[in-house]
């Protein structure tokens, strides 16, 4: 090995182990109380004992016990979780854990150095290290008969095992940017990314324990838009509408089937998700002005999103 390469990996073995001294204090090993059992990681997010995880580590239960690197374990609540984010936030007992700063995985690019610390098969402290291999990935999400869309999921090929789900995803900094929330297959990793729209959900399930979402009654696929209407806003697609419930915010605001939604809120609307994201607890009952074009004429109309429940 020449000095060069000697060089590099003396390089990144300090990334690493830096990002594991920094992090290792503030994630827990999770034991669920529940009748199916269960167990998983979570990340210390605040300096008064909140701790964010996966939704589906803590489903069906109410509590547990929450064992940190220094030995110290303590008894946990279930704060709140959203199975359409697959994110849950719980408080343990007696805090004392470091608060791990949060991120912005908007910002991640593909081939990034990341870093994943959890608790895989129960062995606690454990740190794996990749990089990011794929971005703007989607995971379905289930709860009950809804159905949603994780968008934006960040690829890792850092080694993901069970009880890894809820743990963290750090970029060479030591800031956390995503929640592992998934192994898909051997060598593929998944994780849950921190950015404006999670943030705003791990808010609501601190806040009141729950997160509320709000409903258009509108269903819709991606299709493009005309070249010179494209060129003109700078975006290239909009949403079709296939489906208007009657009744609902949208078809009372004069939302027709065939129509292209091409903004809302003032937003480009161009996937699913892109629309995904504006139905969150904030839009409920306040008035969204939507840009539609239809019949090659753009229309304005103001709908107003009601509970999703």
């Amino acid at each position: 090995m020449d000095t060069e390469e000697s060089e590099a990996l003396d390089a990144y073995s300090r990334v690493v182990t830096g990002v594991a001294a920094r992090l290792l204090p503030s994630v827990a090993a999770l034991s669920v109380r529940s009748p199916r059992g269960g167990a998983g990681s979570a990340v210390t997010f605040t300096d008064d004992g909140f701790l964010l995880t996966n939704a589906h580590v803590v489903a069906g239960a109410n509590g547990g016990s929450a064992a940190f690197a220094d030995g110290v374990e303590t008894p946990f609540d279930v704060v709140g979780a959203d199975a359409l984010s697959d994110l849950a936030v719980v408080r343990v007992h007696h805090p004392g854990a470091p608060a791990a700063p949060l991120g912005d995985a908007d910002g991640l690019k593909i081939g990034q150095l990341v870093v994943a610390v959890g608790n895989p098969m129960g062995l606690a402290g454990s740190v794996t290290a990749g990089v990011v291999s794929g971005l703007g990935r989607s995971l379905p999400a289930r709860d009950g008969r809804r159905v949603r869309i994780i968008d934006n999921v960040i690829q890792t090929d850092a080694a993901l095992n069970p009880g890894n789900s809820g743990g963290a995803l750090a970029d060479s900094s030591g800031t956390v940017i995503g929640i592992n929330t998934a192994v898909a297959g051997y060598g593929l990793g998944l994780a849950v990314p921190i950015n404006a729209t999670t943030r705003s959900i791990i808010g609501e399930l601190v806040a009141t324990g729950r997160v509320r979402r709000a409903w258009l009654g509108v269903a819709g696929l991606p299709t493009p838009l005309p070249p010179q209407l494209a060129e003109r806003l700078g975006q290239k697609s909009g949403l079709r509408v296939v489906e208007v419930v009657p009744g609902s915010p949208a078809g009372t605001a004069g939302v027709y089937l065939g129509d292209i939604l091409v903004t809302a809120g003032g937003r480009p609307v161009q996937s699913v998700q892109a629309l995904q994201r504006l139905m969150l607890g904030p839009a409920i009952g306040a008035d969204l002005p939507i840009t539609l074009l239809r019949r090659n004429a753009l229309v304005d109309v103001i709908a107003r999103p009601t509970e999703l429940t």
